[in-house]
C-alpha cells in the first residue's frame, strides 16, 4: 500500500506498507522454495515449533528461533536473562574500550620512539654527509690525503673513494 495524499497522488514514493494475511498463507514445508516463503512459513508456524525443522538449519533462522523461545521464559527468569545479557554486554564494552584506548596508547609511544630513532638517524646522515663535503672541499683545495684523514678521521681509502 503506497500513502496517497487528498488528491489521489502518491505523497511518498519510498514509503510503502505490506500487509500480510497469514492465514492465507497455505504451502507445506515440501512447497518452501524462496527465502520469503520460508520466513513466512516460519512466522506462521512458529508456536508450533517443538524444535529447530531441518529446513531452517540456516544461522539466521537459528538466531530467530532462539529469540522466540524468550518468549517461553517466565518473568523471574526472563530478568535473569536480561541482567546476565547487561552484565555481558557491560564486560564486552570494558574490554573493547580498554583495547582501544591500548592500541591509542602504543601508537603513542611507538611514534614517539620511532621519532627519536629517526632523529638519531637522521643526525648520522647529516654527520656523514658533512664529512664527505669536507673531504670534497679539503681534495679541492689541494690537502694531502693523510692531512684530510688527520682532520675527519676517516681512513685513506675512505677518502679515496669519496
Amino acid at each position: 500500500i503506497k500513502l496517497k495524499n487528498q488528491h489521489g497522488q502518491v505523497f511518498y514514493d519510498k514509503l510503502t506498507y505490506i500487509y500480510l494475511e497469514m492465514p492465507n498463507f497455505l504451502k507445506e514445508e515440501n512447497e518452501l522454495i524462496t527465502r520469503l516463503d520460508q520466513w513466512l512459513y516460519f512466522i506462521k508456524h512458529l508456536e508450533d515449533f517443538e524444535s529447530m525443522p531441518s529446513i531452517f538449519k540456516d544461522d539466521l533462522f537459528t538466531q530467530a528461533f532462539d529469540k522466540a523461545n524468550l518468549s517461553n521464559f517466565k518473568q523471574k527468569d526472563f530478568d535473569i536473562y536480561e541482567r546476565s545479557l547487561k552484565y555481558h554486554r557491560d564486560l564486552k564494552n570494558s574490554i573493547d574500550s580498554s583495547y582501544d584506548r591500548g592500541i591509542l596508547v602504543g601508537k603513542s609511544k611507538g611514534i614517539k620512539e620511532g621519532i627519536k630513532e629517526g632523529i638519531k638517524e637522521g643526525i648520522k646522515e647529516g654527520i656523514k654527509e658533512g664529512i664527505k663535503q669536507i673531504v670534497l672541499s679539503a681534495k679541492k683545495k689541494g690537502l694531502s690525503i693523510k692531512d684530510i684523514a688527520s682532520i675527519t678521521g676517516l681512513s685513506e681509502q675512505e677518502i679515496e673513494s669519496i
